[in-house]
């Protein structure tokens, strides 16, 4: 089972809304979900909630430390508590998926995005879960950081959210250690197609 949930993100109310801040989103309503209240703790770097499901602890956590730093407070948490790299979610922005999907994928590079990139070295390994959040991509490869420090448009920030409320369902499979169920219901939830609007009816 997931027994430490992390969302990436980079602390101050200049990034809250910005796309790099999705994982934060997402925890957020794991939080409520759970009712699990977030606090700061100077020990492990972030805002950390407590609560047990089925008699076992679940820790959630929002690194405070920048994104390129996050990995100093994940590995706090998770040594202290002896938590195992295969029962972390780490939930994070995806350049390579379009707003509106989500993807859970077990190990694998860090795909230049620096959270991952500084949770490997500070853990060790890449063997833990990541929730993959799309945010879409710029379209030209200079345009990255400014990309994911500022704020998407309506539409893609409504589309970013139902991605992350659809990947709320799979919250009970994740707590059960069930994650072939978790995975196939993150993945096959599509995002709903606005239609296009019908033709008006040509003047008489």
């Amino acid at each position: 089972m997931i027994r430490l949930f992390v969302g990436l993100g980079n602390p101050g109310p200049e990034y809250e809304s910005t796309r790099h801040n999705a994982g934060f989103w997402w925890l957020d309503e794991v939080a409520r979900s759970l009712k699990a209240g977030l606090v700061m703790d100077r020990a492990y770097h972030g805002l950390v909630g407590r609560t047990s499901v089925n008699g076992q602890s679940v820790w959630l956590l929002k690194p405070q430390t920048y994104m390129n730093l996050c990995g100093k407070s994940v590995a706090a948490l998770a040594r202290f508590y002896k938590i195992e790299p295969h029962e972390i979610l780490v939930a994070h922005d995806e350049l390579d998926i379009v707003p509106g999907e989500a993807k859970l994928k077990l190990a694998g590079s860090h795909a230049g995005h620096n959270g991952l990139r500084d949770i490997h070295a500070q853990l060790g390994t890449d063997d833990y879960w990541r929730l993959r959040l799309g945010v879409g991509h710029p379209g030209i490869k200079a345009e990255v950081i400014n990309w994911v420090l500022k704020k998407p448009s309506q539409d893609h920030r409504i589309a970013i959210e139902q991605s992350i409320a659809r990947a709320l369902t799979a919250l009970p499979h994740l707590l059960a250690g069930e994650m072939d169920r978790a995975t196939l219901l993150i993945h096959t939830s599509k995002p709903v197609r606005p239609k296009p609007p019908r033709p008006e009816p040509a003047a008489q």
